[in-house]
This record gives C-alpha cells, sequence and structure tokens, in this order.
C-alpha cells in the first residue's frame, strides 16, 4: 500500500485540537491543494471563506447545533457553492445569460466538495486533522446572512482543522460498510429486507438491529436538524429559482 492510500484509509475526523497553531505556509498549502481538485470545466465554481474572527467563530457555533470545538479550531474554512462569479462575469462580457438553476447550484456543490476533500487530505499529510460541519446548511437563511452571501451562493461545505490529540490520533477509525453493499456493478439494484439488514448489522453492533435503527433514525434522520436543513435548503432552492 503506498502511502497516498495508506493516508485515506487511516484518516478519520478530529473534533479535539491541540492548542497548537497552524503554520502559514501549511495553511497556504493546504488552500493550494483545494485549488488543484478536479472542477466541472475549469470553473472552480466555489468561494472558500477563511474565518479568521473569533467573534463570527462563537456565532458558527451556536448556528452550527451548538458545537464549541469550531471555535476551538485552528483554521475554519467554508466552501461555497459560487454560481455568482461567472452570472456577473458572464454579463460583464455583454453575453445573456439565462438565471442559475437548480443544475448548475449542483454543479457547483460537487465543484466544492471535491476541493474541500483535497483540503481535508492535503491537511492530514501534514498531520493536520479536520472535520465536516454538515450543519452550516441548516438555518441556511441565517448563515447566508452571516457570511454576507449573494443570491447564487450557497455555504455548502465547512471545514474545521487542527492538531488532533493523542486521544484523537488514538481514536479507532469506525468501521465502514463492505464493498459489496456498496459497488453495484453496471447499474443500481436494490436490496432487499435481508441484505440491508446484514449490511447495517455491524454498524448496530451488539445492540439488537431493530433498537439500534430507530435509534439512529430518530436521532439523524427524523431530528429537528435534519428537518430544519432540509426546510432551509428548499426554500433557498425556492429563491434560487425565482
Amino acid at each position: 500500500m503506498n502511502e497516498m492510500i495508506r493516508q485515506l484509509f487511516e484518516r478519520r475526523s478530529v473534533r479535539v485540537f491541540e492548542d497548537r497553531r497552524i503554520d502559514p505556509k501549511d495553511k497556504a498549502l493546504i488552500l493550494e491543494a483545494a485549488a488543484m481538485a478536479p472542477t466541472a470545466g475549469n470553473q472552480q465554481l466555489y468561494t472558500i471563506l477563511d474565518i479568521t474572527d473569533p467573534s463570527l467563530k462563537e456565532e458558527l457555533v451556536k448556528t452550527c447545533d451548538n458545537q464549541p470545538f469550531i471555535a476551538k479550531a485552528q483554521m475554519v474554512l467554508i466552501f461555497c457553492a459560487d454560481c455568482q462569479k461567472w452570472y456577473d462575469a458572464f454579463g460583464d462580457a455583454g453575453c445573456a445569460p439565462r438565471k442559475p438553476g437548480a443544475g448548475d447550484l449542483m454543479l457547483a456543490v460537487t465543484d466544492a466538495a471535491i476541493a474541500a476533500q483535497n483540503a481535508v487530505t492535503a491537511a492530514w499529510s501534514l498531520g493536520i486533522g479536520s472535520c465536516y460541519i454538515g450543519d452550516v446548511m441548516e438555518n441556511c437563511e441565517t448563515q447566508r446572512r452571516l457570511l454576507h452571501l449573494s443570491p447564487y451562493v450557497f455555504p455548502a461545505v465547512m471545514l474545521v482543522f487542527g492538531y488532533p490529540t493523542q486521544q484523537q490520533k488514538d481514536r479507532q477509525k469506525p468501521q465502514r460498510t463492505d464493498q459489496k453493499y456498496i459497488v453495484h456493478e453496471n447499474g443500481y439494484r436494490c436490496m432487499d429486507r435481508a441484505e440491508r439488514k446484514e449490511m447495517f448489522s455491524q454498524k448496530a453492533g451488539q445492540k439488537p438491529y431493530e433498537e439500534w435503527m430507530k435509534a439512529f433514525c430518530d436521532r439523524k434522520y427524523n431530528s429537528d436538524f435534519s428537518k430544519e436543513m432540509t426546510r432551509s435548503v428548499d426554500k433557498y432552492l425556492e429563491a434560487f429559482q425565482s
């Protein structure tokens, strides 16, 4: 196994950081690595917000489901899906661009997520941990006001970075689902009930499968924050396409 593959296998989310500053050269390298990510038509349909204001970090703690480790992170980046800059540039050049739609937004979100993963991988290679904060999409109206986002800009991915504590280094990476359930050859197939139970039972561990699944459904899928995220994104999409 080569070094890059080994690091991809070993990388895990880090939520507790040492009180240790990230060198500006390493930060610049992480940001440059993000910009080297694959991108649709070389458009780089994203803008990266580098959050350095401590008070803004504290606000993001509150608006991202009250997660205090956000404010303690040495580096906080928000990858915004950005359809605004190209739309404006088309107008500057005398084009007659249509308004961006849902397809454009999905393409931009994909670009932003790929760039974010490049940053995550680059950081890990430097000994710097990271954690994705999906809650940046929750309370979308509030986040967009807080970050001064233009109409066709969406907060797609948030990342926090820092040097992991020893406890975080020693923490076991959660087991991933077996490849036979993840990889479908030549087309999608719906699994039957037995296969689905077999697939997810490893996540349940020693708990009864149905009990674990119900608790997970309530904690994640049916949670208030999940409902709010869906409502918020739906509302943004309505405005995006109006």
